[in-house]
């Protein structure tokens, strides 16, 4: 299915998704934006009148996507991954064309294509720019373990190989401000083609997550953002954020500042807890639904965002305990970001495998949430005929 909008970059469907244990993060410098004396000084001047029109402005830390490297579908979780039998992509990017020609994708069904994303709107802008995700000391420990418990996992079976590496670097709010959302982005990927074999080189790429909200009644869960947030308002979307390098930082013990923040300071094994468990702490904050309820996260693959210069995202499935009923109860008494949304949808899972360009739903649902249905249609974690956890059989439309 061809979108101008989104993409997928990578899917997990060989596994039906991917667990905490199988994957690995590599940092390194390396992986960072590449620099340019000139757009740095641009991309102070962008940040600095916006900071004047709204001070409340945050320049938070992130991660940055660079490339990954996945094991071919013959691997398993028990098995050595070697350089023969892996797939590897230097940098996250389809190879650039114009956005009315398309490339067959390995996903079924699925046609993916490029498009340059060139968008420069000033109040298009995702919406870490006025949050940082607030974390409490309870969240912290949790983490804590779940790292602990993945090393573990890891160390038991020294045959066990992760099937996914991701390559990291750091990013920050300002430059995903002065470079994916630049009015210069379509020459900034030209220049970083140039430059470095690589169009995305020059821009921040800040790696997002997202969660497929299944409930205990097979009822997939979709919030309306609200009109006064940043980008795609009115659309419908998933629960969603981002991973956030302080929050690494806090459970390695290492109280820092945003801007002091370095790839040194983390380790891979606190980096992928974060990425799991930060989707987990988005759905209690947007969707007031407790960790307690909620399953462990299935990466699902990376979707990009083509609105926003193929910004990447990792999308999850998360398997709740509560019934679509009780979510909603839980909704509408409001979590600490109740204020981003105004509404509650859900979706049976037979209707959200059947969605594409065609169903009526598709034009409401904002980019990050058309890369997680096409993510969730394609890798089906919870079976083709569902389990208890995602099979519905009522035939229920959007409520």
């Amino acid at each position: 299915m061809m979108d101008s909008e989104v993409s997928v970059l990578l899917h997990c469907a060989a596994w039906r998704g991917l667990k905490e244990s199988q994957v690995h993060v590599e940092l390194a410098d390396r992986f960072n934006r590449r620099t340019d004396p000139t757009l740095e000084h641009q991309i102070e001047e962008v940040w600095a009148e916006r900071v004047t029109k709204e001070p409340w402005l945050f320049n938070g830390s992130k991660f940055r996507l660079h490339s990954f490297c996945l094991a071919s579908p013959a691997c398993n979780s028990s098995a050595s991954v070697s350089p023969k039998s892996t797939f590897c992509t230097h940098s996250p990017h389809i190879p650039e064309s114009d956005c009315s020609e398309d490339q067959e994708g390995e996903l079924p069904n699925i046609r993916v294509h490029n498009a340059e994303g060139s968008l420069c709107s000033s109040d298009s802008l995702f919406d870490t720019d006025k949050r940082k995700r607030c974390v409490n000391q309870d969240e912290i420990k949790q983490i804590q373990a779940f790292s602990e418990q993945s090393v573990l996992q890891i160390t038991a079976d020294p045959q066990t190989r992760p099937l996914l590496t991701l390559r990291l670097g750091l990013t920050c709010y300002k430059d995903y401000l002065g470079t994916n959302w630049s009015c210069r982005v379509a020459e900034l990927r030209r220049q970083g083609e140039v430059e470095f074999s690589d169009p995305l080189a020059l821009l921040a790429q800040p790696l997002g997550v997202g969660g497929v909200l299944c409930t205990g009644d097979g009822q997939v869960v979709l919030i309306r953002r609200s009109q006064k947030v940043a980008e795609a308002g009115g659309l419908l979307d998933i629960p969603g954020g981002h991973p956030e390098p302080k929050v690494v930082c806090e459970c390695l013990g290492q109280m820092v500042q945003e801007e002091q923040i370095s790839v040194d300071m983390m380790q891979p094994r606190a980096v992928i807890s974060e990425l799991f468990s930060s989707v987990c702490a988005e759905i209690r904050d947007e969707v007031n639904i407790p960790l307690s309820s909620l399953g462990e996260p299935v990466l699902l693959g990376v979707a990009l965002n083509h609105t926003s210069a193929c910004r990447p995202s990792a999308e999850f499935y998360v398997s709740c305990s509560l019934t679509s009923d009780d979510v909603r109860e839980l909704y509408w008494k409001g979590g600490a970001e109740a204020s981003e949304s105004t509404d509650i949808v859900f979706l049976s899972r037979k209707d959200v495998l059947q969605l594409d360009r065609h169903s009526p739903l598709w034009s409401e649902l904002c980019p990050s949430a058309k890369g997680a249905m096409l993510l969730y249609q394609a890798v089906k974690p919870d079976g083709e005929q569902g389990t208890s956890r995602g099979n519905d059989t009522s035939g229920n439309k959007p409520t």
